[in-house]
């Protein structure tokens, strides 16, 4: 049986990966302890009062289009897309964790909202939607989605500032998809922030997942 030895920046990237997933359970664990002990309500309210009070109709047909990003439908047919230029790239082990992670991210999502079945808030909801609302799905999947592409692309170029440009923009766009679920009505701050926990927490597992499988196709490539 042959044995890998992780090489130094292996580890310090195995170190920080799980420093990071301990800090996401954490937060996730938190507020699914004070959701489960009915402690949320005035930080939820706090925060609703203060989003939804900037509720105008050009700002709401943007969140509109935000919130969409994070749907199950544009998830979907953006992935597809990427996994056929994946594969003519001759990236399958990429594809194939983009799709575990954001396959596996959502039937996660669905077990995690069976499990709490919180409602959904009925403050001012800008749009109607159906489910439960502990964690917000957008929230987890646009994590899992987003933040995966974005590392994958910002790992495949070599612009410093591309890097930075490509990272900054998929956070961005992670936050502001949170953000319409509040502002539409439709999630509690303290739902998008578990979201966000659960969604960074599984997207850690599959990054090491695949790093280490790719550590393995390069030592059997020497």
């Amino acid at each position: 049986m042959k044995l890998y030895r992780l090489g130094a920046s292996a580890k310090r990237e195995w170190v920080i990966s799980s420093l990071l997933l301990f800090v996401f359970v954490f937060i996730f664990a938190r507020f699914a302890d004070e959701l489960a002990e009915n402690g949320l309500t005035r930080f939820d309210l706090s925060i609703i009062e203060r989003v939804q009070g900037m509720t105008a109709p050009e700002l709401t047909a943007i969140m509109k289009v935000l919130t969409s990003l994070g749907s199950t439908a544009a998830v979907v047919l953006l992935l597809l897309l990427l996994v056929v230029f994946l594969l003519r790239q001759k990236k399958r082990w990429e594809a194939l964790f983009l799709v575990v992670a954001a396959g596996g991210g959502g039937l996660f999502n669905l077990l995690l909202k069976r499990t709490f079945e919180r409602p959904r808030p009925d403050i001012q909801r800008l749009i109607e939607i159906t489910g439960y609302s502990f964690p917000s799905g957008h929230s987890m999947i646009a994590v899992i989605f987003y933040g995966m592409l974005g590392i994958f692309c910002s790992m495949y170029v070599k612009s410093g500032f591309l890097k930075i440009f490509i990272g900054g923009m998929a956070i961005v766009l992670i936050l502001m998809i949170g953000l319409s679920r509040v502002y539409l009505g439709v999630h509690y701050p303290s739902d998008v922030i578990a979201g966000f926990a659960a969604g960074g927490a599984w997207l850690l597992i599959c990054l090491m997942g695949w790093r280490t499988v790719m550590n393995v196709q390069f030592h059997d490539g020497d």
